[in-house]
């Protein structure tokens, strides 16, 4: 088939690039010139595990193709996927000028039938208003064209984004039209030789099951940090409560596990964008304004935990931090627990000494040049000579380390392990002071 996506970020690459892969021809397009000569040349904008490969390798086939021409993309796909931003607005709502804006392009450059896809996650409504964008075009024009709106909500995770496109549970097609379904099918027959994938629904329906499916992961995630609050004040250790409801069928082990709050560029926002949804149609959705709240209040343990420990004067303290992106095999900040540490160390007078195998770059790019903020090349070059240790990614390598190494690294044997990563009785054992999330506070006590 031939297909256009338009927008080459996180969702619109992969999907251009897993189309492409398995045969279909893809012409991906964005309007930033400089980002599609770097992808003509193989350079690719995000840090997503194996899309590298991929798209040269569908660039040297000549099945994937990209421009920042409107105009050819809308002439060659009879699919015409929208896969751009939707950045919140200051009330939390999902803004939706991108997506308006590549569906007016659509119907101002349209000379035959089209399937526009809404890739990007949107409020429910949004196929209505892009129905409305490209007719209106087409009325400017003068123009009677046939075309169909349908939803297609991507459910990717950064840092496994291709298995999940190609390998996922199921795919969601929100249309009424039969002439729809049977083109979707066609798209994505290869990833249904296994078994069929595809549920077909109404464009409300396919909407809200996106933000539906987020709010309730980013639940899991909140609650499980609501009970680790629980599980400290009551002495209890929290990776025990876990096991023993993660063994339950009906909850399972998948998103409880506590930490230092979640990120990233879907969960913060969808969750946001749903309640101010909710908000709008005068329904108050006090458990969305929970699970964002236990969040916010998560992501600020780790600084109370490193302030205990240097019993609140943090002043001229130098601590070294393992981990910048919001989850392992993802350069993404946005929203990571990493950056509400770092803000509050700098405001408390310390200096960071910070470590990410992929998230500097991005690091520097949001803060700049800091004299209170030193990147370092390794894991080990981070821990030499600071003060203490905080643990904000469980990137792999971070899950192992050598307890007497590290305490002659440190001037101060004091970890502050945001993802309970290591046994809190080898790290107490080894003269640490060792904060974990809700695994029982250290035997010693704060320095002085």
């Amino acid at each position: 088939m031939k297909i256009t996506v338009f927008g080459t970020g996180y969702v619109g690459l992969v999907t251009g690039a897993c189309l492409a892969d398995v045969g279909h021809e893809v012409v991906c397009v964005d309007i930033d010139p400089a980002k599609i000569d770097k992808l003509k040349q193989g350079v690719i904008p995000i840090y997503e595990p194996g899309i590298e490969d991929v798209v040269k390798r569908c660039v040297a086939e000549g099945t994937l193709n990209f421009t920042t021409s409107a105009e050819e993309g809308v002439a060659h796909g009879v699919l015409q996927f929208i896969a751009v931003g939707t950045p919140p607005d200051e009330d939390g709502a999902a803004d939706l000028q991108y997506v308006v804006a590549v569906a007016r392009t659509i119907g101002q450059h349209m000379s035959d039938y089209k399937v526009v896809i809404d890739k990007s996650t949107v409020p429910v409504g949004t196929a209505e208003k892009v129905q409305a964008a490209i007719a209106q075009e087409l009325e400017k024009r003068g123009t009677q064209l046939d075309f169909d709106v349908c939803s297609n909500p991507e459910f990717l995770k950064e840092g496994s984004a291709l298995e999940d496109f190609t390998k996922g549970a199921r795919i969601i097609v929100g249309t009424d039209s039969d002439q729809v379904r049977d083109l979707m099918r066609e798209c994505y027959s290869p990833y249904m030789r296994n078994h069929d994938k595809l549920m077909f629904m109404d464009v409300r329906a396919a909407e809200f099951t996106k933000y539906a499916a987020n709010a309730m992961l980013a639940t899991k995630i909140s609650f499980m940090n609501e009970m680790s609050q629980l599980a400290e004040r009551l002495g209890v250790d929290i990776e025990h409560v876990r096991e023993g409801i993660g063994s339950d069928p009906r909850i399972g082990y998948h998103f409880i596990y506590p930490g230092a709050g979640y990120g990233g560029s879907c969960f913060p926002k969808d969750v946001q964008a749903l309640a101010r949804t909710a908000k709008t149609i005068g329904y108050h959705p006090e458990l969305l304004l929970a699970v964002e709240n236990v969040n916010l209040r998560q992501k600020e343990t780790l600084f109370a935990k490193i302030n205990k420990a240097f019993d609140g004067d943090l002043a001229g303290k130098t601590i070294a931090v393992w981990g910048l992106s919001f989850k392992p095999n993802t350069d993404d900040m946005r929203e990571a627990p990493s950056r509400t540490l770092m803000e509050s160390l700098w405001a408390a007078g310390a200096k960071v000494k910070a470590y990410d195998p992929e998230a500097m770059e991005e690091c520097q790019r949001i803060y700049g040049n800091r004299e209170d903020l030193m990147f370092c090349g390794t894991r080990n070059e981070a821990v030499k000579g600071a003060d203490a240790l905080v643990i904000c990614t469980e990137w792999k390598a971070f899950r192992t380390v050598d307890f007497k190494w590290l305490k002659e690294q440190l001037n101060f044997s004091i970890i502050v392990d945001g993802r309970n990563l290591y046994n809190p009785d080898d790290a107490k054992a080894a003269g640490f002071l060792y904060y974990a999330v809700a695994r029982g506070d250290s035997i010693a006590s704060p320095v002085q």
